[in-house]
């Protein structure tokens, strides 16, 4: 890991997670295969911090900050993960996300549940998982 600790990778994979979510390379889920109660639209995440828009970018989804309460936090607006998501179920879906600023890739499952959206992260080769919740706003 070259001189990253493990706190600052956990720091890191919280980010993503709260960033959300939910994809690697430019080649992603394109938008019309969300279904329309999916990932689309705009997320708060449970704790109050952030709130971001998941929508089409390219032939990507994206995960955009749109608010973040705290901005001495590593957390910015305008902070994006680009989503390449493989549809599992019609709520579940798995793969990865590309965190544009930080040039990083993280695994990613995000599950909907009604108004409700999971995100499971994990880095260190799918070792050290870290999840967030998020509702769905208006």
């Amino acid at each position: 890991m070259r001189g990253t600790s493990l706190s600052s990778n956990m720091r890191q994979l919280a980010y993503a997670c709260g960033l959300f979510i939910l994809g690697s390379n430019i080649f992603a889920l394109p938008a019309a295969a969300a279904p329309e109660n999916g990932l689309t639209g705009n997320w708060a995440r449970d704790d109050g911090v952030v709130q971001m828009v998941i929508a089409p970018c390219g032939g990507a989804l994206c995960a955009t900050n749109t608010e973040v309460k705290d901005p001495s936090g590593e957390q910015r607006v305008g902070d994006r993960l680009v989503l390449k998501l493989t549809p599992l179920s019609s709520s579940v879906f798995q793969g990865q996300a590309y965190d544009v600023r930080r040039q990083k890739t993280y695994k990613m499952t995000l599950t909907v549940q009604g108004t409700t959206l999971h995100v499971t992260g994990c880095v260190l080769l799918g070792i050290v998982c870290k999840g967030a919740d998020w509702t769905r706003i208006k």
